[in-house]
């Protein structure tokens, strides 16, 4: 990684107790646009991440003590210097992702505002008075860090989903252990490197690479670990659950989506198209709140295909180092088959595929977007998350009719839905059965408002004032003064 400006933001060691740890046995990891190697990261053992949790449990024992404005201080350092090594962290980000380069430096800036937010936030973990039920009895609350924090973290966005956990766990007075997924430790390891420079405590911030397995066992089971925190797949989130509840562990869970966007007769024809394109296809598709549904009025359905495939047909795929990229390469090509099976159930179902001609690089993990018309509710495509460039479309008649096909589904992550019926925005609003929606807009994510879904697609909120609280525990004092 010659081409960095700070080389040593690109480590191939994980980082423990203060220390860069490494082992004999490595994982490899190549980058998804080519396949070529781009270094190695440790296998850790059994022990070497007992280890980390009981470093990390002692260091937390003097960080907690620290008063939360010099936690802030530290917290504000480690910002600075991501944000001044911006061009660094999205280069590694996309070398080991696959995603543009501006969609990398965006993620960065991203990432660094939770930093920003909670190392504030950290300071108004107030307690409260409460009014006594007896004369002599004085009552309040305090707010204290829950312990050391374990946490794995999906491929898909390597930089963010770290700092949206880590940043509230450290602001709170908590240590926090990141397990970062194997196909992209390396911007893992560049936070890591950054945080150090930043003078975290060593203890407070670590990152441990392995078998996921394995770590994941340890990090929900270990009576030291005392809150938990995932993001990735629905079936993933139901087994590390039941782990944690081996030791009644709080845990969040960001889990899986099936985003419907829903464009009424009465809205903006082009301002959906701008939000489909952005909230369907950036990073490739893969993202938890990627729409996988778009159900268009069948009054304005053949204009709104119309310009939305004026649009798609203009996205341009390869590399993410290369200039002018709007979807890089999937994660890996089995990816790619899981969306192949999808798009041929609904080919055999009925749907049809819309003409397209997209250049893709003659790589396995490349794949042209989709646009997918004639879509129902029997295909496969509409029930199960895509999580890649294919959009399937779906003709509606009525509110009723299209807010009962949204609402069928055991995910509630994130939706979307245009109007300019004010009525229709709170009816739709107060109706669907998710934990986010985005009104006239494709894009709703920021460090200020709260994160996560409903159902089956997760516990607890990320970000925002509520994102503290998953790693605090609230203490009631009775004082009698008589």
């Amino acid at each position: 990684m010659n081409i960095l400006q700070q080389p040593t933001l690109f480590k191939q060691s994980c980082y423990a107790g203060g220390k860069w740890i490494s082992s004999s046995n490595v994982i490899n990891v190549t980058n998804p646009a080519n396949g070529e190697l781009i270094g190695t990261i440790p296998k850790l053992s059994e022990q070497q991440i007992i280890d980390t949790i009981e470093q990390s449990q002692q260091a937390m024992q003097k960080w907690k003590q620290e008063t939360a404005k010099s936690r802030s201080i530290i917290l504000r350092n480690w910002f600075n210097l991501i944000e001044s090594n911006i061009d660094d962290l999205a280069y590694i980000m996309t070398m080991e992702q696959g995603k543009p380069l501006h969609e990398s430096r965006g993620e960065i800036k991203y990432a660094a505002s939770f930093i920003e937010w909670f190392a504030e936030e950290g300071k108004r973990t107030y307690g409260e008075t409460i009014p006594q039920t007896i004369g002599t009895n004085r009552l309040t609350t305090i707010k204290q860090p829950i312990g050391v924090c374990g946490a794995v973290t999906p491929w898909n966005f390597p930089a963010a989903m770290i700092t949206r956990k880590a940043a509230p766990a450290m602001a709170a007075g908590c240590s926090i252990i990141i397990k970062p997924a194997s196909e992209t430790p390396y911007t893992a390891l560049a936070l890591a490197e950054l945080a150090d420079q930043a003078g975290i405590p060593a203890g407070i911030f670590n990152v441990v690479t392995g078998e996921s397995r394995q770590i994941g066992e340890i990090l929900t089971s270990h009576s030291l670990v005392k809150k938990f925190s995932f993001t990735g797949s629905t079936p993933v989130g139901r087994q590390l659950l039941k782990q944690c509840a081996t030791t009644i562990k709080k845990s969040s869970m960001e889990l899986g989506g099936n985003a419907p966007f829903i464009v009424f007769d009465d809205a903006d024809i082009d301002k959906a198209v701008e939000g489909a394109m952005i909230a369907k296809f950036r990073n490739g598709g893969q993202t938890c709140v990627c729409v996988n549904r778009l159900y268009i009025h069948d009054a304005i359905y053949d204009q709104f295909v119309s310009k939305f495939m004026d649009k798609v047909s203009n996205l341009k795929v390869g590399n993410g180092l290369d200039e002018g990229i709007d979807i890089g390469p999937m994660i890996t090509s089995q990816a790619i088959k899981n969306m192949q099976s999808l798009l041929q159930d609904a080919l055999d179902k009925g749907a049809k595929l819309a003409p397209l001609s997209i250049s893709t690089p003659d790589h396995a993990n490349y794949m042209s977007p989709q646009v997918l018309l004639d879509v129902d509710h029997s295909m496969n495509i509409v029930h199960e998350e895509i999580f890649g460039p294919i959009a399937s479309i779906i003709r509606f008649s009525t509110e009723e009719e299209v807010l009962e096909r949204a609402n069928d589904t055991i995910y509630g992550l994130a939706s979307y839905f245009y109007t300019n019926n004010i009525k229709r925005v709170y009816r739709m609003s107060e109706n669907l059965e998710y934990g986010m929606i985005g009104i006239n807009t494709g894009l709703i994510s920021n460090e200020v408002s709260p994160f996560g879904g409903t159902k089956q697609s997760g516990l607890g909120k990320e970000g925002s004032k509520y994102g503290i609280e998953d790693y605090l525990e609230v203490k009631y004092l009775c004082l009698d003064i008589a």
